[in-house]
């Protein structure tokens, strides 16, 4: 098969998950050609991040720009499923589903019966998705921040003068939705040999801690515990590191090899600079990183961005511009990537895939629905996907599980 439509069309995800982590997932999912249906609370106005708005966002409206991230493809209902009315309604929809994503706060998924061992009894199909903070040997609940500084990113972030620093995107939540959807196609597909669902689980804090990568490393292996070094690399020089050039713009420079540093050096005008005992080798030269430094923004500073990029790229010598935001977005090479629709209220609203591989056997619809708002397919899970007749609908109204 390589069309995703055979392969996703008839998966059907219920999303009870907030935020970035569960919801990133969802719509991985949701890309992929699957029924998503987002489950939100009617008492606090849906998912948390509905509300989190930029001064220079609408003030009406319930799709914020942070929501949106993360939710294109999605169908929205508002269910109150601590009452008993609500509760049935969820569950007749677990009963059709194939995963259940939840990140539901310490305790709740038991309070609310939504656990898997009593989901289990009610579809042994379900593919269910535990998202914690911590783990469930610790309860304390956790937001990206605090989750950056608890398993050492924030701690080696920054430098000495700025102290430690939270990265701008919310890399742990989006570590942690990489490890679920790999945990989850491979239950899918264990489940295609036995027939059975599965219980996956992952924190926050474990998929921060099992990618720091070469940094953990640095200290089992070596016994190094890494400090802030900005953008240097601890390993590498020069690599990482930020240099300012002539006109005021600045390039990063990704030296991996002592070849490529030779035509670095070639490139700036001093090749003498590669035969320096200093600077021969890496080792060397992550020894002598402040000399080398002081050598190469001398010889940067004098140098045109745009010229200086084209002569390292001809030299096969890794190199890049630091771009803004908007710079890197208006790129033809991001067209791919983009995304365009129209929201309930007519407005046009503009967001990014998140899937960014290409492969034969599988390709991603290429329209989105745009972003839901706030229970907005209500009738459609209701009456389409459940079946359900008006009295029944009305009879949810009444009791408060639905609005």
């Amino acid at each position: 098969m390589s069309s995703t439509d055979a392969i996703f069309k008839d998966l059907v995800v219920i999303e009870a998950a907030n935020v970035l982590a569960g919801p990133a997932v969802g719509m991985f999912f949701a890309e992929l050609g699957a029924t998503v249906i987002k489950a939100e609370n009617p008492k606090t106005g849906g998912d948390t991040t509905r509300h989190w708005k930029l001064p220079t966002e609408r003030r009406d409206g319930d799709v914020s720009a942070y929501f949106s991230s993360v939710n294109w493809g999605k169908r929205s209902i508002g269910i109150d499923y601590s009452i008993p009315e609500g509760f049935a309604v969820l569950c007749d929809l677990l009963v059709r589903a194939d995963v259940f994503l939840q990140s539901f706060k310490p305790g709740d998924a038991r309070k609310f019966r939504l656990d898997y061992p009593t989901l289990r009894r009610l579809n042994d199909r379900l593919i269910y998705a535990d998202i914690t903070a911590f783990g469930h040997e610790d309860e304390r609940p956790g937001f990206d921040a605090v989750l950056q500084a608890e398993t050492g990113f924030t701690g080696m972030n920054g430098t000495d003068e700025s102290g430690p620093v939270k990265m701008p995107v919310a890399l742990i939540d989006l570590l942690l939705a990489h490890q679920l959807k790999e945990a989850l196609l491979i239950a899918l597909i264990e489940r295609m040999q036995s027939g059975r669902g599965s219980y996956n689980t992952v924190s926050l804090f474990h998929a921060g801690v099992a990618s720091l990568a070469n940094q953990a490393a640095n200290f089992l292996v070596a016994g190094t515990v890494p400090g802030r070094a900005g953008s240097d690399h601890p390993n590498i020089a020069p690599y990482g590191t930020i240099y300012e050039t002539r006109n005021g713009e600045s390039v990063v420079l990704a030296v991996g090899t002592d070849s490529q540093f030779r035509a670095l050096c070639d490139v700036l005008g001093v090749p003498e600079a590669a035969e320096d005992e200093r600077f021969r080798t890496n080792p060397q030269r992550v020894v002598h990183r402040g000399a080398l430094n002081r050598l190469l923004e001398d010889r940067i500073g004098r140098q045109e961005r745009t010229s200086l990029l084209a002569a390292l790229q001809s030299r096969k010598v890794p190199a890049g511009a630091v771009r803004p935001l908007d710079e890197v977005l208006a790129r033809e090479s991001v067209a791919p990537l983009r995304l365009r629709g129209r929201q309930s209220d007519g407005t046009s609203i503009n967001g990014l895939r998140s899937i960014a591989f290409e492969s034969d056997a599988v390709s991603p619809p290429e329209c989105l629905n745009a972003p839901p708002g706030f229970d907005q397919d209500r009738q459609f899970v209701l009456a389409e996907v459940l079946g359900y007749t008006e009295d029944r609908i009305e009879g949810l109204k009444k009791a408060g599980a639905i609005l």
